[in-house]
């Protein structure tokens, strides 16, 4: 499994991620939940190749910018 890096839209971060051909339909699900219970992420796109490839994307909210704190002089 390939991951990249995420791609960051106005309201949303996508992650694409690769499941090779020998990957079950069962295995990919329980990835794509790990990936949703403990990243929160959720399922964007799935493409099924023909040579068995999956081609997903993810995307999760973006969470707004937390900046340090402003030191006053």
């Amino acid at each position: 499994m390939k991951h990249q890096e995420a791609v960051v839209d106005e309201d949303w971060e996508y992650r694409p991620l690769q499941l090779p051909p020998g990957v079950s339909r069962r295995a990919a699900a329980t990835q794509l939940s790990i990936n949703a219970e403990y990243g929160g992420w959720e399922l964007s796109t799935v493409r099924l190749y023909s040579d068995g490839t999956r081609r997903v994307w993810l995307r999760r909210k973006r969470q707004p910018a937390t900046g340090l704190p402003e030191v006053l002089v």
